[in-house]
């Protein structure tokens, strides 16, 4: 019993280090081919966006701020896409030794 507990405690330390390893990787999402850049943290918040100014039209004011509405949402879309993978790759291994039986010789 008493190395199961030790297993599960491990388990956990190695979880609190992958997160938080997460919430200081930034990852980066764009689009317009670049013209519009999120970057998120792997943990998914938003920490930075950058819109090149080519991207602004002057001449069509209405028509660049519905523009740069849609980039602006395809990027950190695609940068939230990317710390989606992020997690996958850093949490998937913990959480398929914890969740469904995680801990072997218990029930749950």
């Amino acid at each position: 019993m008493q190395q199961l507990l030790q297993q599960a405690q491990k388990m956990q330390q190695d979880l609190a280090a992958a997160q938080q390893e997460l919430a200081e990787t930034p990852v980066e999402g764009s689009a317009g081919g670049g013209l519009v850049k999120a970057t998120v943290t792997g943990s998914g918040e938003l920490k930075s966006l950058v819109i090149d100014p080519k991207a602004v039209d002057v001449d069509s004011a209405e028509e660049t701020a519905e523009t740069l509405a849609d980039l602006v949402l395809a990027a950190v879309r695609d940068a939230n896409a990317s710390a989606q993978q992020l997690q996958q790759q850093k949490l998937g291994p913990l959480a398929q030794g914890m969740g469904g039986g995680g801990i072997p010789g218990l029930p749950f």
